[in-house]
């Protein structure tokens, strides 16, 4: 049994994962006196997390292996999967495997040589490159803004757009923003980010949003939809009917990527490789064609360093400056 008295690190994660999937098969492990630390387990990963590591243990149950397993049995797992899963996905699932075997005291079977040199050999063979979202660039996003319309929709939209594009947000921020996150000042914007994908524990941050100098403004966009709604506490953006009734409910993370496709294809653009992480991606790209410097354009995205940062610059900025027009 798990000795929830001194867990280390790695258990108190995996633990988190499966604390409600396992709370049902063990519940000799999470008595009434135990409540307190199984609710704070339960906030030490974000739910994106809890449920991306209890569905991977899920599938490798399905699959009719257990915990403990055998090196041999997840190496076995893991060139069955290769056929038809990503490698980044296969990499996961690694991770929940070892840290499910660490959480219930169980020596770690990816740590063999075995799964390591199997984990390698799926690397060298389908790649380790991620399918990456497309950047909604500065002039393609005002191509869509500019076929928008003035219905109440396209009034949340482009304002949940402009916001999301200039203060490259990730969809899950986005849609978090409250009234009382937003201080107006006289140079724009400051958006008070209270949590993040890396600030699990809530220090927050803060992004300005200057004056737009195009009609594009996000500031005039977003007072005009909040103006609209008469929203004046809660959610920035919400979820409407189609009546146009705005709700009372917070707009979800998972409502903005089939916004932006929407409008995406209302413009005449093939939405397929867009995603809520368009925006962020698009702003990076944007601002460093423009010659924005990397630790200005990292004090917007919040990335910690330049080689994160390079991730989310698209491939839009390859002319710039590009080596062969020196010597061509």
């Amino acid at each position: 049994m798990l000795d929830l008295t001194q867990p280390d690190t790695d258990a108190i994660n995996c633990i988190t994962s499966f604390v409600v999937v396992e709370a049902n098969h063990r519940p000799s492990q999470f008595q009434a006196q135990q409540d307190a630390i199984r609710h704070y387990l339960s906030k030490s990963l974000s739910d994106a997390s809890k449920r991306a590591y209890a569905a991977d243990i899920k599938h490798f149950r399905t699959s009719g292996r257990d915990i403990p397993s055998t090196p041999e049995t997840v190496a076995g797992y893991l060139a069955e999967i290769a056929r038809t899963h990503a490698t980044a996905t296969i990499q996961r699932r690694v991770v929940a495997i070892a840290r499910a075997h660490r959480a219930f005291g169980h020596a770690d079977p990816c740590q063999s040589e075995l799964v390591k040199a199997v984990l390698r050999g799926i690397r060298r063979t389908k790649g380790t490159a991620q399918r990456e979202a497309q950047a909604l660039q500065r002039d393609d996003l005002f191509a869509v803004l500019a076929k928008m319309g003035d219905r109440p929709i396209d009034l949340r939209d482009r304002a949940l757009l402009l916001i999301g594009f200039a203060g490259a947000f990730r969809r899950s921020e986005l849609v978090a923003l409250n009234v009382d996150d937003v201080q107006h000042v006289r140079q724009g914007m400051v958006l008070n980010l209270r949590r993040s994908k890396t600030d699990q524990t809530g220090q927050g941050r803060k992004i300005a949003i200057p004056h737009g100098r195009t009609r594009w403004c996000p500031i005039r966009h977003l007072t005009a939809w909040l103006d609209h709604a008469s929203i004046t506490e809660g959610p920035l953006f919400r979820s409407m009917d189609r009546h146009g009734s705005v709700a009372s409910e917070r707009l979800s993370a998972d409502a903005v990527s089939p916004i932006i496709k929407k409008r995406l294809a209302d413009a005449g653009f093939e939405p397929i490789n867009f995603s809520g992480h368009s925006l962020r991606s698009g702003f990076a790209t944007s601002a460093a064609m423009a010659g924005a410097s990397s630790w200005k354009i990292r004090q917007q995205t919040g990335h910690a360093s330049d080689a994160m940062l390079n991730r989310y610059i698209r491939d839009g900025d390859m002319f710039t400056d590009n080596a062969a027009s020196v010597v061509l």
